[in-house]
This record gives C-alpha cells, sequence and structure tokens, in this order.
C-alpha cells in the first residue's frame, strides 16, 4: 500500500492527519460519519452521497474487496472516504478488487489511519461541516478553499445525480412483468436495491428525469408515482414539489428518503437541516400502527419539522425513537405515503422490507 501524508481539514480550522490512499489530489465536501460496519461499497456508489465526504466510525474497512453486483447505480457519488484502517487482505469469493483498487480506478479521493473516533465525536458535537481531503500542507490556503465552497443548501445535487432520459428496469434482460401495475420512477438520486424492490412486487418500471413534470408522468400512463432518495436540501427541489402537488389526488404516491421530504413539502409540511444527520444501519424506528420496533437504514441530513403538517389530512406513521423525529406519514384519505429510512436497506437490516408490500395493498387494493 503506497503511504503519502495527507490531511483532513474542516471548516472550523480543526486539522486531523492521516495517509492518502485513493486517487490522487484534494476533494471538498461536507463531512459526515457513517455508523454501519459494513456496506462501504454500497455507500460509495449511493447517489444521496453526492457532496459529502464520509467517514467510516467502524474501524476496519476494505476486508471482503468490492464486487460487480453491489454497486446502487451507474458510479460511484461520494467526494471523498475516510476510515480508521484499510485492510491490506481482501477475501471474499465474490470479490474482483481491492477497495483501495476501486478508489483509485474511480478518483475518490481518500484518507487512512486517522482517529475517526475523534473526528465522530468534533462532528457530533458541532454538527456536520464542509471539510477537504488534501496532501497539501498549506492549510491556510486550503482553509479559505474550504470555506469559499458551497454548502449543502448552495447546490442542486439532484440534478447532478439525476438520469438524462427515461429507461425502464431491470436494465437488462426481459424478465419485466408485463401485467403488473407501471411505477413511474422520479429519479432524485435512486438507489439499484429500491427498483429491485419495486420489481419483486411485481411492478414495471419506468424511471424518469427529476424535473419531469407531472402531465409527463399522466401521459405515460403510470398508475402510481414513486419518489426516489437523493441528496442534498429538499428546498432546492422545488421543481419537484410543484410536480408531487399536481400528482396527490390523481396518482397513488410513494415516497423514499429526500422523495418522504419532498412529498412533505408538498402536503404544507417544513424541513429542517439536522445537526449531523443520520447516516447508518442501526437507527430505531417505531411503526406507530404495529407498535413494533425496526431496526433501520438510513442516510439523510434533513428531516421534517414535527407539527409542520396539516393534522387534519396527514398523519405520522414512525417515529424515530433516537430524537423523535418524523420517520413515515401517509394520507389519511388518499393513497400517498412515505418513509424517511430504507425499507430496500442496502446496506443494512431487513426489518422494513414489508413496508413495499404496505404500499401496494394501500395503492393498488392488492
Amino acid at each position: 500500500m503506497s503511504v503519502k501524508q495527507a490531511w483532513l481539514i474542516l471548516e472550523d480550522g480543526m486539522v486531523f492527519p492521516g495517509v492518502s490512499i485513493g486517487a490522487e489530489g484534494k476533494t471538498l465536501g461536507e463531512v459526515v460519519f457513517h455508523t454501519g460496519m459494513t456496506g462501504y461499497q454500497e455507500i460509495l456508489t449511493d447517489p444521496s452521497y453526492c457532496g459529502q465526504i464520509v467517514c467510516m466510525t467502524y474501524p476496519h474497512i476494505g476486508n471482503y474487496g468490492i464486487n460487480e453486483e453491489d454497486v446502487e447505480s451507474r458510479k460511484p457519488w461520494a467526494s471523498g472516504f475516510i476510515m480508521r484502517d484499510l485492510s491490506c487482505i481482501t477475501s471474499n469469493y465474490r470479490s474482483s478488487q481491492s477497495l483501495q483498487a476501486y478508489l483509485k480506478e474511480n478518483n475518490i479521493v481518500a484518507l487512512a489511519n486517522i482517529d475517526t473516533r475523534a473526528l465522530t465525536l468534533h462532528l457530533r458535537e458541532h454538527g456536520a461541516m464542509r471539510g477537504a481531503i488534501t496532501t497539501s500542507d498549506d492549510f491556510k490556503a486550503i482553509l479559505k478553499e474550504v470555506l469559499a465552497f458551497p454548502t449543502t443548501s448552495d447546490v442542486d445535487f439532484v440534478a447532478q445525480v439525476t438520469c438524462k432520459e427515461p429507461y425502464t428496469w431491470p436494465l437488462e434482460g426481459t424478465d419485466s412483468p408485463s401485467s403488473g401495475p407501471h411505477i413511474g420512477v422520479m429519479d432524485f438520486g435512486v438507489k439499484y436495491n429500491i427498483l429491485r424492490s419495486l420489481h419483486k412486487q411485481g411492478a414495471r418500471l419506468t424511471v424518469f428525469p427529476a424535473s419531469t413534470s407531472a402531465q409527463a408522468l399522466l401521459d405515460a400512463g403510470c398508475d402510481a408515482v414513486f419518489l426516489s432518495n437523493g441528496p442534498g436540501d429538499p428546498a432546492k427541489v422545488s421543481y419537484a414539489v410543484e410536480t408531487i402537488k399536481t400528482l396527490i389526488g390523481k396518482l397513488p404516491i410513494f415516497g423514499i428518503c429526500l422523495g418522504h421530504q419532498l412529498l412533505g413539502l408538498a402536503l404544507g409540511g417544513e424541513t429542517f437541516k439536522l445537526k449531523f444527520g443520520h447516516h447508518g444501519a442501526n437507527h430505531p424506528v417505531q411503526d406507530l400502527e404495529t407498535k413494533k420496533v425496526e431496526i433501520t437504514s438510513q442516510n439523510h441530513n434533513f428531516a421534517l419539522r414535527l407539527g409542520s403538517l396539516p393534522a387534519d389530512t396527514v398523519e405520522m406513521t414512525h417515529v424515530n425513537l433516537n430524537d423523535q423525529t418524523v420517520e413515515g406519514i401517509k394520507h389519511k384519505q388518499l393513497p400517498v405515503m412515505s418513509l424517511q429510512y430504507h425499507p430496500e436497506a442496502a446496506p443494512g437490516p431487513h426489518d422494513s422490507h414489508y413496508l413495499f408490500e404496505r404500499f401496494f395493498e394501500v395503492g393498488f387494493h392488492a
């Protein structure tokens, strides 16, 4: 493993030393931490991490390598990657290359051998913030770049990750059902496993760019609309909010993560930025209908504000037991529902996969 001194420099001036293990150069982004023990390949290829530098809190990363099956989109999106210890040994029957080779091949700047516990505690205390991974020791110059770098709320990251043209799912093969409901997926940064999960329910899927109009979705003959996950501040995706407003009452709607936040805005709610976000595969959420507690996979920096939704038409269905934030909502009269977390859980537990079935029961009276 090649070793070159590198640093993480945060916007508050904190500097964390380490070694460069990925692509050469410098990267800037919002620094967040992820509490999952596994799933680094899915994290790197999750479009929701566009614009973010991800620090893994689990200390030993890379031991099972990279495979061709577990990517969650067409390319990696994370701006940078941080870990305590990069495994020099790769051992898994599906592995096709090492994590370090993958980072270099995909031009991802990464940092190892840093005190990730200290970094995580710093972010928990002071909040997610902009930062840079660099091999330059001119800290003053790099800090100026970090402070001039746009914040999450300054950029429409959805426009960067969404598809350019509509496409059908599966991407290859002819096993797509011909008789199931046709779901139009609004691609704000959709993960492949969400598409797989909808497809397993018997749906025919057409994925549309985020800027697609409500009329275009109706003209395409969609029986329902799915609002995908995605990166950034929902306030920067106001064009999608207007589309969703038009579709409410015309088609069943199901949203996940950013799609949940956009649906909440369309229903009259408000969103706010969490201090350091929810990033991990171990968040406890209670289903208020069944009273069961699920361990969930999450990745978001924004949330719906409790109490901002009109109580006469919308109710909360799920709540986060760590901080009481809104994790699920549904319309009281219409087949419209959404979840803040990821029931498809890639990576993560499978506790919540039943919610895809619940939407099909509500939306199509199966």
